[in-house]
């Protein structure tokens, strides 16, 4: 891979979550450049078939490259599960493909040897077993919980948090019994760190939240100092693109990005 240093950094998800690691990436990385691929007009990928997420993939990782990124993020956990295989294998050297997946898995080996951790994500996430299945290779003797929660990021999305509604169906999922007596929570869906506080509160602070924004910038950052393509200088460009426009998206943009952004129209299909 021959990119300049001041190559963008593309990310994408499947609507606007994904915006929650664009910003942590932006806290840890503030002078690079940067384009978000929103596929709102498919989302949420939480339930929709492995072929479908790949194909989706593709075509964004197409607009990605061809608007010369140097690395790609998959900023969605059912497309991490579903596509990176397949990404890597069809960007090969043109850019580096980073998922939101293997970063946690490598920050929970790390932290979490012989302690009980739950998972709360899509159906697509849990039912790919993928976290169940990386954590049972690191032979760590660590126990994990998962359950999949689909109510919670199209309650996200149309910005039902922090209210007497999300409460209820936060504590619905969590009162689960398989979510008890644990060490930590992993939230694996990029929608969740704006149910964060809820969490917390639900487990009375006792227990970690561990969300994977941070984890995933900083692994991308160890990335690009060690392959001397960090930007250091200058004033970022940003760029948002989504493959559907609603005045609800951008307007939903703030809480994620936690600022207002401008997003652009980019059908997939012509």
């Amino acid at each position: 891979m021959n990119k300049s240093i001041t190559a963008p950094i593309g990310i994408f998800d499947s609507g606007i979550g994904g915006l929650t690691v664009a910003h942590a990436i932006r806290q840890v990385l503030p002078h690079e450049n940067m384009i978000y691929f929103g596929d709102t007009a498919h989302l949420p990928y939480g339930d929709k078939s492995e072929a479908a997420i790949q194909a989706y993939s593709i075509k964004i990782a197409d607009v990605l490259l061809k608007k010369g990124c140097k690395v790609i993020v998959i900023a969605c956990n059912s497309a991490s599960s579903a596509a990176y295989e397949l990404l890597k294998e069809y960007v090969r050297k043109e850019a580096y493909i980073i998922n939101v997946i293997d970063p946690m898995i490598d920050y929970i080996v790390r932290h979490y040897a012989n302690k009980t951790i739950g998972l709360i994500g899509t159906k697509r996430t849990v039912q790919s077993g993928v976290y169940v299945q990386k954590i049972k290779e690191s032979n760590c003797n660590i126990t994990l919980h998962s359950l999949a929660t689909p109510l919670l990021a199209p309650m996200i999305e149309e910005g039902f948090f922090n209210n007497q509604i999300s409460h209820e169906i936060i504590a619905q999922y969590l009162s689960d019994p398989m979510l008890a007596n644990l060490d930590a929570l992993v939230l694996a869906c990029t929608h969740y760190p704006l149910i964060k506080k809820e969490i917390n509160e639900f487990y009375k602070s006792k227990i970690d939240i561990l969300d994977s924004a941070e984890v995933v910038a900083k692994a991308l950052r160890d990335y690009l100092v060690s392959t001397q393509l960090i930007n250091q200088h200058g004033h970022p460009v940003q760029h948002f693109y989504v493959s559907d426009y609603t005045e609800a998206f951008e307007a939903s943009t703030r809480l994620f990005f936690q600022e207002r952004v401008t997003l652009e129209r980019h059908p997939l299909w012509n």
